[in-house]
């Protein structure tokens, strides 16, 4: 099951999940670049954007306004939704329209593969960029040991390149791949201090000793977080609205 957190209220880009993207509400776009994969469920605080992804054939479900992360969204959707303990579920963000599904696939197979470790809490994405990327703190970067796991994420670039040599950096994707119970269980996790300095929630599960374990993609996709990532994205995708 692929479950889309789609938040109404957006500090930087209010209404953010039903701009248009080539026509379509931004969510409904994101939900027919993955339906492929898996079936898709939207989970939103909003009415109207339940009613207008219903109308587009996607299932919502309304849940607390009151969440602070997405995380805690798709978990109490995975309990409305009455999927069981064992079900993989593949968490996209609203705001990647782009997406390419075969990434979502290859996250997928990912969480399969570790489903029955109980140390594997998420399992997730990265993408190579080069240093002058790497400079932008929203754009977050993440440090692995040599069994293709988590060590940190940041939005300060790691490893720092002290010699200068000009190495290749670490994209995390903001796509996270679980088993049911292992959502519950990091939902009940304490928040970390970590987490709270660096504004990244997966730092939590790294902080209690679980594993995030990563695989690598290629993408050119990116995540529309602001009106000007909207404005650069027209100009790749060459669409007006």
């Amino acid at each position: 099951m692929i479950i889309i957190p789609a938040r109404i209220a957006s500090t930087r880009f209010p209404n953010k999940v039903l701009t248009p993207i080539e026509g379509l509400p931004m969510v409904v776009k994101t939900a027919q670049a993955v339906q492929e994969v898996d079936d898709v469920a939207i989970a939103t605080d909003s009415t109207k954007v339940q009613q207008i992804v219903k109308s587009y054939g996607f299932d919502a479900v309304i849940t607390s306004p009151n969440h602070k992360s997405g995380t805690d969204r798709i978990n109490e959707a995975a309990s409305l939704l009455g999927l069981s303990d064992d079900e993989v579920i593949i968490n996209v963000q609203a705001d990647e329209p782009f997406i390419e599904k075969q990434i979502i696939k290859k996250v997928q197979e990912l969480t399969i593969r570790n489903k029955n470790n109980y140390l594997v809490m998420l399992n997730s994405a990265y993408k190579i960029i080069n240093k002058d990327e790497a400079q932008d703190p929203n754009l977050v970067k993440v440090v692995l040991n040599t069994n293709e796991h988590a060590i940190y994420f940041s939005r300060s670039i790691i490893p720092y390149d002290r010699d200068g040599s000009n190495i290749s950096y670490k994209a995390h994707l903001g796509i996270y791949g679980y088993t049911k119970k292992a959502l519950k269980r990091f939902c009940t996790l304490p928040h970390a201090p970590l987490e709270e300095i660096e504004k990244l929630e997966q730092l939590r599960a790294i902080y209690h000793g679980f594993i995030i374990a990563m695989t690598e993609v290629q993408t050119n996709s990116f995540g529309i977080d602001t009106p000007e990532d909207l404005e650069k994205a027209k100009k790749i995708y060459n669409f007006s609205s």
